[in-house]
């Protein structure tokens, strides 16, 4: 009899959450690429800095990384808690 071959993909289950700590790894290198952003925009009007709006600008960037941390936590959570469980049975 033949033996049993492993499956050619992963679970969902594991792929996804492999997926989400990668997302997780990935967002404090695109908040670096959203601050450093402003730098390279030219003022409005020469000699005068848009200070104000690049300000609002940092503000809603960081506001938007904690919104995406928030919901990437949960998932990262009890990525950690069956990976956790796997361990101690194996």
């Amino acid at each position: 009899m033949r033996r049993p071959r492993a499956p050619l993909f992963l679970a969902r289950r594991s792929y996804r959450r492999r997926r989400l700590r990668d997302a997780a790894r990935l967002l404090p290198v695109l908040g670096l690429f959203f601050f450093l952003l402003p730098m390279l925009w030219l003022p409005a009007t020469p000699g005068l800095p848009d200070t104000a709006w690049k300000g609002v600008y940092l503000f809603v960037i960081w506001g938007g990384l904690v919104a995406v941390a928030f919901v990437l936590a949960p998932g990262l959570s009890a990525a950690d808690e069956d990976q956790g469980r796997a361990e101690d049975e194996g």
